[in-house]
């Protein structure tokens, strides 16, 4: 049976679902950005950046753009009613004093231990891009991570072990990939949702650790 992975859109939606009313979040740099343009209006979420904002909303129309007015991945946003800036000191301290209940991460790899490595990939001429994300490993009360299920080379991205330099150690909570969603947990890794059509079999065969089948429903993006 044939099945579609999920576009990068699709994920930041799913994880989007996920993020209750009132949570204090920070959102990394790339593919967990696109989350905030999903949120319900419904809900009050309060998004964090580094570079010292908080409760911000989704990017502005291109007339409305202020230069000072950007996150941490240097994108342009919105500030909503109520939202504050403040010096990049102050914003790491909400980040390292466990005042953030979640931070969406993305993964080079992340272990069956809940293990995550984000920032370099150990190869010589890459360079190495830690910014927040050790603070947001070990600060944040749980962790979202957003990955592709495999590299560009088809090499698992979830492992047994660690072979990149680590970021935080066993800080992982949940990883929404192109594929699935897994729960990290003490029993190991729980796939608790796939795209309609992939086997568990398959999935298997694509993670470079080993996976639990409590599957009850195909992710709904």
């Amino acid at each position: 049976m044939s099945y579609s992975k999920l576009s990068r859109d699709q994920i930041a939606e799913r994880v989007a679902q996920d993020i209750p009313d009132g949570a204090y979040v920070n959102l990394g740099i790339g593919l967990p950005t696109k989350i905030s343009s999903y949120l319900p209006s419904d809900k009050d979420v309060f998004l964090h950046s580094e570079n010292g904002l908080l409760a911000f909303g989704p990017p502005p129309a291109e007339e409305d753009r202020d230069p000072e007015l950007i996150n941490a991945g240097k994108e342009f946003v919105t500030l909503l009613e109520g939202g504050a800036f403040f010096h990049h000191g102050d914003s790491f301290a909400m980040m390292r004093g466990g005042h953030l209940d979640i931070a969406v991460l993305g993964a080079f790899q992340v272990a069956e231990n809940g293990d995550l490595a984000n920032w370099h990939t150990g190869a010589p001429d890459a360079i190495p891009a830690v910014g927040g994300a050790m603070d947001l490993a070990v600060g944040a009360k749980k962790v979202f991570i957003t990955t592709d299920h495999v590299t560009k080379k088809g090499e698992p991205k979830i492992v047994a072990e660690l072979s990149y330099p680590a970021t935080g150690l066993k800080c992982v909570d949940r990883i929404y990939t192109d594929l699935c969603v897994i729960d990290v947990t003490s029993d190991g890794m729980k796939v608790i949702e796939k795209v309609e059509g992939l086997s568990f079999e398959e999935l298997q065969s694509l993670t470079g650790a080993r996976l639990i089948d409590a599957t009850n429903s195909t992710i709904q993006a």
